[in-house]
């Protein structure tokens, strides 16, 4: 094999579900070992976290089959409103379930593209009911209002679209004004998400295998749908359906094809500035000192850790609606991961199961001290860059943590994979435990 072919092998693996829990697995070994560079680990603090999630789950469900997958759709109906069934209600009247689908799609790439971190001092007033939320959730519903209002599509006749051209001339005050910012409300990232909408116009542009308004794409394979020509990228779902198994009683999609849209078709979405392999960006993927050695070959990747987080939050995102509403099952799941992110690794350090090691405990200090307002009687917490080696090796670890912590919960409540699936545990428990400790500290 040509060292040209054994690059491109290595960006595919790298830019694959299965690369996150293996090279996840690789730290998590060294965790095991007590040879983290970053942290400490108590092993048996797990069971205040196996406890704290069975708690929660019997305290809001009834029973397993109540609890929904972990998904975008949950933070649309923040505050008991279910805004997304209003909307599915009023596009019934003239639209089959197909095209339904379609526009959920749409809304939900967006909002979940837009769902990076708020700060600690935005918020959004929902206009219709006078509500107001912050992050996670306020972004969830500044997102709806905007697609709603039809700001994202360059259709008069059809406002519940985005477009490609539409997005490409998005501007930094469009963004502002969709999401009430200004002085005495600032949102960070303002203009990256200005930006980030830009860079998506133009993957939808490039990528038109996937994205492309073609009115013979699905043909006869799903004739029971009517099929409509919009210039926006919610067409995938018939690149999906063009590559799935039907028959009678369901249609089938294998993950990878949908994980091959969302990776390689919005592979231009990424700062470009972030670990590429021979000139290609490879997304969330970063080195982790711990697995490094000597020995390694200067080329070697095998010190690169895959997270994908935001590209798996989509991912999980996106089956829901095409699922609910077009009856679509997808094939090996069980390959997608927990994500890596504050709310799930701070469960672990909340809970004493991971603890920054004193040398680092006091550069994170060192750094708030350099970047953040101190305010008299404020909680000062270490903190650290994205691309910090401290935060690598934890987002790994939580990877398999909530592996760990999922198969714990199932163990004591006696059921299988099958019957409690991870993005289940992860909705009913680990990332809601987070939330429920973050309101009791406020209370």
């Amino acid at each position: 094999m040509s060292s040209e072919n054994t690059v491109q092998e290595q960006i595919k693996y790298l830019k694959s579900l299965k690369a996150v829990r293996e090279r996840a697995k690789k730290v998590y070994e060294k965790a095991e070992a007590n040879a983290l560079n970053h942290f400490k680990v108590d092993f048996s603090k797990l069971e205040v976290v196996v406890s704290k999630v069975i708690s929660l789950i019997k305290r809001d469900y009834k029973q397993i089959s109540d609890i929904p997958p972990h998904g975008r759709w949950r933070h649309f109906d923040v505050g008991g409103c279910a805004r997304i069934q209003a909307l599915i209600e009023r596009w019934k009247v003239g639209c089959d379930t197909l095209e339904i689908t379609r526009r959920l799609l749409d809304l939900f790439v967006i909002s979940v593209l837009l769902d990076a971190g708020a700060g600690n001092v935005w918020t959004y007033k929902e206009p219709e009911t006078g509500n107001i939320y912050s992050r996670s959730e306020g972004l969830a519903i500044a997102s709806l209002d905007m697609f709603k209002s039809g700001a994202l599509s360059a259709s008069s006749s059809q406002p519940h679209q985005v477009d490609a051209e539409k997005l490409i001339n998005i501007r930094v005050e469009d963004i502002r004004l969709a999401f009430q910012v200004d002085e005495n409300n600032p949102l960070e990232g303002l203009e990256g998400r200005a930006e980030l909408l830009g860079r998506l116009g133009y993957a939808l542009k490039s990528h038109p295998e996937f994205f492309k308004s073609n009115d013979n794409s699905v043909g006869n394979k799903v004739a029971v749908h009517s099929y409509k020509q919009y210039q926006l990228f919610c067409h995938y779902i018939d690149y999906l359906l063009l590559n799935s198994t039907i028959n009678e009683t369901d249609t089938s999609v294998k993950i990878d094809t949908l994980w091959t849209i969302v990776i390689y078709g919005l592979s231009e979405v990424w700062p470009s500035t972030r670990t590429s392999l021979n000139g290609v960006s490879l997304g969330d993927v970063w080195p982790c000192e711990v697995l490094r050695s000597p020995e390694d070959n200067p080329d070697s990747t095998d010190h690169l850790v895959a997270f994908h987080k935001l590209s798996q939050w989509l991912t999980y995102s996106l089956m829901e609606p095409m699922t609910k509403i077009s009856g679509i099952s997808f094939e090996g799941v069980e390959q997608m991961t927990g994500l890596p992110e504050y709310r799930n690794g701070g469960l672990f350090v909340d809970t004493g199961v991971l603890a920054v090691k004193e040398s680092d405990f006091e550069r994170g200090i060192e750094y708030y001290k350099r970047n953040a307002t101190v305010k008299s009687g404020a909680e000062i917490v270490p903190m650290f860059e994205v691309h910090d080696p401290l935060v690598v090796e934890w987002r790994a670890v939580t990877v398999i943590l909530l592996d760990v912590v999922a198969d714990k919960v199932r163990n004591a409540l006696g059921l299988s994979k099958e019957q409690f699936s991870l993005a289940q545990v992860l909705e009913a428990g680990t990332w809601k435990v987070y939330c429920d400790i973050l309101v009791k500290c406020k209370d």
